[in-house]
């Protein structure tokens, strides 16, 4: 959207920020209505899978796939033309949102792995006419806010030194902030899995993102004044988004540590099973929302046990990570649920072990 880099740093941040929720605002109304909607997963998965190739800007990556979200709600396509489609959204939200040097070349696509897997050739014409009847399609606006544009202006206060981890001072402000970036990148990536989050606007799909991650990192309260002014959303009004990404989350990890186990039997898995806490149950705890007024342990219900994926320990916990490496290819079939994993985004970072992040 031709913003400068870091610009919720500048002065005009602020300004930015008005204009971005202003825009929301008119963003063009999502139906879900697609009769290829049963595929999105998948094409959504190959943008991604090409922009982790060229290390694409989220905004250009969440952009494509939004452009491309709004195209299959209003048109009928064919399976051949969707892959077009899908590479021209992409190209279009790169020459957007990217330097001109960053846009790839034509003849860099067709080397990819994945263009032979799907027996698929572009040419010049045929991206040309495609790119026209996308812009003609959203009358030459390409002006979308996304989440990925808001979620930089919020994490840049979403740390604070009067924080509490678990009901104790934080002593390490600057690697706290590191896994608030990436669990806020992670679930970014999952809001991009499910057109279930287009009914949310999304700069609240972005607060979202960053009260799960202060929810996984066990920081209170888990939505402060500072952002709540911030963002201009309150607790209930984030619950039902959270929720979702919160549900995504606890799948994801139960899939690594069924995998880890497989790799490696009797090895020790992202974290302790056999705990029966709901994410319903655990957003709605009254604990998570306020600090403490002395450095101690939150107080827990008679035989209460905290979430499987919220196992309150002295130490952070990085996501699961990816299910798949960069280096995957997409299948040339395209039956969901032969070729989809339940978690198939690639994200852009790399998730392998937890990490101290608070000695005592």
């Amino acid at each position: 959207m031709e913003l400068e880099e870091q610009w919720w740093k500048r002065q005009l941040a602020a300004d930015i920020y008005e204009a971005l929720r202003y825009k929301e605002l008119k963003l063009p109304s999502y139906k879900g209505q697609s009769p290829q909607l049963s595929l999105r997963r998948y094409f959504a998965d190959l943008i991604a899978i090409i922009s982790n190739r060229f290390r694409l800007c989220p905004a250009a990556r969440h952009l494509a796939v939004y452009l491309l979200d709004l195209f299959m709600d209003r048109y009928d396509i064919t399976l051949q033309q969707l892959h077009m489609v899908s590479l021209s959204c992409l190209l279009l939200a790169i020459k957007f949102e990217e330097r001109e040097d960053r846009v790839p070349k034509l003849e860099t696509l067709n080397n990819l792995g994945c263009m032979s897997s799907m027996n698929l050739v572009l040419t010049k014409q045929g991206l040309l006419h495609m790119e026209l009847l996308l812009l003609e399609t959203f009358q030459w606006n390409l002006y979308l806010p996304t989440a990925a544009h808001f979620i930089e202006y919020y994490l840049s206060i979403a740390v604070h030194e009067g924080d509490l981890h678990d009901g104790w001072p934080m002593t390490c402000q600057e690697k706290t902030r590191l896994y608030m970036a990436k669990y806020a990148d992670y679930f970014l990536e999952v809001s991009l899995q499910d057109h279930v989050f287009l009914c949310f606007a999304p700069s609240l799909v972005a607060a979202a993102c960053v009260a799960a991650s202060r929810l996984i990192l066990h920081l209170s309260p888990t939505w402060p004044p500072r952002l709540q002014r911030l963002t201009g959303y309150t607790w209930d009004d984030l619950v039902s988004c959270a929720e979702k990404l919160l549900t995504a989350h606890e799948s994801d990890v139960k899939e690594a540590n069924k995998q880890k186990c497989q790799q490696q039997p009797g090895q020790a898995v992202y974290h302790s099973s056999g705990q029966t806490t709901t994410v319903a149950q655990y957003l709605h705890r009254p604990s998570m929302q306020y600090p403490q007024q002395a450095p101690q342990q939150a107080p827990m219900a008679p035989n209460h046990r905290p979430s499987s994926y919220l196992n309150h320990s002295t130490s952070l916990q990085a996501p699961p990570g990816p299910q798949h490496s960069t280096a995957q290819t997409v299948p040339a079939t395209l039956d969901p649920k032969a070729n989809l994993p339940n978690r198939a985004y690639q994200v852009s970072m790399h998730y392998t072990c937890p990490a101290p992040c608070f000695d005592r």
